[in-house]
């Protein structure tokens, strides 16, 4: 169980810190939800505490693995299906695992996929999610401001 405090990553919404931890009476059931405040969105976010780690929740990387997402962005762009729609089901697998590096292998692929060829709307919109679910896991882990944070993906890929 997380405390009040932690810096925890909720998959496809990013990174955030428990604000608080409180009991809630949904559709006849009283159940403990994290209440998670996510910084470089200034969304709050109620995640059930029984469930947390089966929806894939986990602790933010340390300061030292922000240089191991640095390096991914910069290696070589994964081979990805031509075709944008199983391009796109395949990306969306890697987002919803909440691993960073393949958040962060998403974003680098999707950058570089639209500096070529206009993105589809769908895959536009996934790339904006990602880079964002990478951006507040690296503002939180590395103590920093989103412009730094956006700056140092940028200039990475």
């Amino acid at each position: 169980m997380y405390a009040i405090g932690d810096k925890i990553v909720y998959p496809m919404h990013g990174a955030g810190i428990i604000e608080r931890i409180e009991e809630k009476e949904i559709l006849g059931e009283l159940r403990k939800y994290y209440v998670l405040n996510v910084p470089c969105t200034d969304m709050k976010i109620m995640i059930p505490v029984d469930t947390s780690d089966a929806i894939g929740v986990r602790t933010i990387i340390r300061k030292e693995e922000i240089q191991t997402i640095i390096t991914v962005l910069r290696a070589a762009s994964s081979e990805m299906p031509g075709n944008w729609n199983r391009r796109y089901r395949e990306n969306m697998e890697k987002l919803k695992t909440g691993n960073i590096v393949q958040v962060a292998e998403v974003v680098r692929n999707l950058i570089r996929t639209e500096r070529v060829k206009k993105l589809s709307t769908g895959e536009k919109k996934m790339l904006d999610n990602a880079r964002q679910i990478l951006l507040s896991e690296i503002v939180l882990a590395g103590n920093m401001d989103a412009a730094s944070a956006g700056t140092l993906i940028d200039e990475a890929v």
